[in-house]
């Protein structure tokens, strides 16, 4: 790890490298925050994560997803259950937030499937009858992902796929609330922490029992990708800067700089569900009101994103020509460099960042004004994946640490919960 100059920083590992292209962030800035962060306790604080400390404080839970990566290698579940997916074609997976975003995700970066997935998410029946309509019921099974088996929507497609499949052996629960999944004769449950928030569950089996019926050493290589990146957290002070760097510029760029949205974009198609899946990580931990004890007024930022090459082909014009200040985060893989999708990730940071003072005319011209985080990672596999999502989630807890706020909560999630039981209950729904 070196500084090219002031606001050119760079971090490069055995799993992937890293490059700022965020002007004005200068190494003085960074150590202004870093001061700032040793004031806070931010070193105890993540000690606290990693012991089991209640960080969850409004609800007075710890949040235990790194101590699922710390028991690898992993075993899933009750193996009692994994005769149903060897019984099935189809794998349909009901469940929503974290319940949804991780098992699609792990499923499409794997790739090697030989079973039908299919996901419903929404509390809109037609999407179950769409999905559904070329199912045959005898070779299809129900894997119902909710922590607190009380989710509406999830409850209500639950109670339609019971009478769809007619039969209740078919349909597997995970979840932190067994009794609830009771409550609908279900008798297949895996059980898992209730100190695991949803947004999180990637490590548990919520995401690892989706992907059964593939090579279990994949999915272990993910643990242990996760489980290195903690490792490096904890007592590697190159990969601590490199954390720090990203959370204190996110914050610097969001309170000074008026960047108040930043688009990813993920130049590899296995991790082109990698974007959405990081928008809920960001936007449900650090979407809170600021403390009243915090020199910073705004917290999380707008986060949006997807498929880089598809993106070129729709919101690009904003971003290179259109009035919003905006952040970005590339991904790309230099497995092979020559590839169209490396080459357009690299010249789009740039561009981006930069801008262009030749081959454009008059019209033509960029703003150049985007601040961009480049991640290059060395391979596209699961160890990389892991250590790319744990990663992430270090960057969102510091930024929280040094925020003032918990990242483990979701209040403003559970205010819908509230009002829709409440309408409900009053309109005999």
């Amino acid at each position: 790890m070196n500084e090219i100059d002031s606001a050119n920083y760079v971090f490069e590992n055995e799993v992937l490298s890293y490059e700022s292209y965020i002007k004005d962030f200068t190494h003085e800035i960074y150590q202004e925050f870093n001061a700032k962060s040793e004031e806070l306790g931010l070193l105890s604080k993540i000690d606290d994560l990693f012991s089991g400390k209640k960080v969850n404080n409004t609800e007075g839970l710890a949040a235990w997803h790194t101590k699922l990566r710390d028991e690898y290698p992993v075993t899933v579940g009750d193996h009692k259950h994994i005769e149903l997916f060897y019984s099935a074609s189809n794998i349909v997976t009901i469940g929503i937030g974290g319940s949804f975003e991780g098992p699609k995700l792990l499923i499409e970066a794997e790739g090697n499937t030989e079973k039908n997935h299919v996901f419903i998410t929404g509390s809109d029946l037609e999407e179950f009858t769409e999905k559904t309509e070329k199912l045959n019921p005898n070779e299809t099974i129900f894997i119902v992902s909710s922590k607190s088996f009380t989710t509406e929507e999830t409850i209500a497609v639950l109670k339609n796929a019971i009478n769809w499949s007619g039969d209740i052996n078919k349909f597997l629960a995970i979840t932190a609330n067994k009794s609830e999944a009771q409550k609908y004769n279900i008798n297949n449950i895996i059980e898992f922490d209730k100190e695991i928030g949803g947004r999180y569950s990637i490590w548990s089996d919520i995401s690892i029992a989706a992907n059964w019926e593939n090579n279990p050493e994949w999915e272990n290589n993910f643990i242990m990708g996760g489980k290195h990146a903690d490792i490096n957290l904890k007592e590697d002070d190159s990969y601590l800067k490199f954390v720090k760097t990203l959370a204190f510029s996110d914050i610097w760029l969001n309170n000074y700089k008026k960047k108040s949205s930043r688009v990813i974009l993920s130049y590899i198609w296995k991790f082109r569900s990698f974007p959405d899946y990081v928008q809920q990580l960001e936007m449900e931990s650090l979407g809170k009101k600021p403390s009243k004890h915090s020199v910073f007024n705004k917290t999380g930022q707008i986060i949006f994103g997807g498929y880089g090459p598809t993106a070129q082909h729709s919101y690009f014009q904003l971003l290179h020509q259109g009035t919003q200040n905006l952040c970005a985060d590339i991904i790309a893989c230099k497995e092979n460099l020559k590839s169209l999708a490396y080459i357009q990730a690299l010249t789009q940071a740039k561009l981006l960042s930069n801008g262009a003072d030749d081959l454009l005319k008059e019209e033509e011209k960029i703003n150049g004004n985007v601040p961009v985080n480049l991640f290059i990672l060395n391979k596209i596999d699961a160890y990389t994946l892991g250590y790319l999502i744990a990663s992430w989630e270090h960057r969102t807890y510091i930024t929280a640490v040094m925020l003032g706020i918990n990242p483990f909560d979701q209040f403003g999630v559970s205010a819908g919960k509230i009002f829709t039981k409440k309408y409900l209950e009053e309109n005999g729904g």
